[in-house]
């Protein structure tokens, strides 16, 4: 199948600013991992942590490592953090990480990024290789779940704003308007890289909890007309 791509110009492709937007809420426990990574990046990249109403110290430890960070006065959910980040940035490519991601390394940045700068994917997807069973096994299963991806902003730009209020739903919607538009989408493998599961970050019960309220709302965007 013949897939339309939007053009993009030389000289886009030479000066594509890139942006890296981290939704985190109550991460003071795990978001060290990603800026141990991130900071060594920030002469190339605009890099944005949304503080999502946390209640913890997570924007106190962003901001030793001289990352900006935006602290939302309330909760509103991953989605709308990630909505909250793009109108805070300018970067013409837009790299989303989780904030409990371990094993992250500026290399797996690259690989995600530098199909979007050379111009030969709209979207990339990263895919957790050879970290840990649980949650490489669960990314195999449903890729198109997975928080790692870089888009182009307008690609981003033309998602509806009821898209952005969806909960941990904006991948399923991403996902579904990079299908329904023929984008090209190329999953990266992420070696050695893994994340903090719910039940680890919130106990057992809270963890459950947590998790049956994700399911709903990526049930809620499939579902979705």
């Amino acid at each position: 199948m013949t897939l339309y791509i939007a053009p993009m110009s030389k000289q886009e492709l030479n000066i594509m600013k890139v942006s890296i937007i981290i939704p985190a809420f109550n991460e003071e426990k795990n978001i060290p991992q990603v800026m141990d990574s991130l900071h060594t990046l920030q002469d190339n990249y605009e890099i944005l942590v949304v503080n999502d109403g946390s209640q913890d110290n997570t924007s106190d430890i962003v901001r030793s490592y001289n990352i900006p960070v935006l602290d939302m006065p309330k909760n509103r959910g991953k989605s709308f953090a990630m909505w909250t980040g793009l109108q805070h940035t300018s970067g013409q490519a837009i790299l989303f990480l989780d904030a409990d991601l371990i094993g992250l390394k500026p290399e797996h940045v690259h690989k995600m990024i530098i199909p979007i700068i050379d111009g030969i994917a709209d979207m990339t997807v990263g895919i957790f290789t050879s970290g840990r069973s649980i949650t490489d096994l669960a990314q195999k299963l449903t890729p198109f779940l997975s928080g790692q991806r870089a888009v182009r902003r307008a690609i981003l730009e033309k998602l509806g704003y009821n898209e952005w209020l969806s909960g941990y739903g904006i991948e399923i919607a991403l996902t579904r308007y990079a299908r329904e538009h023929h984008l090209r989408i190329l999953e990266i493998p992420l070696d050695n890289v893994s994340q903090i599961i719910k039940e680890e970050k919130l106990g057992l019960t809270r963890g459950m909890k947590a998790r049956l309220k994700m399911y709903w709302e990526i049930a809620k965007e499939i579902n979705r007309v």
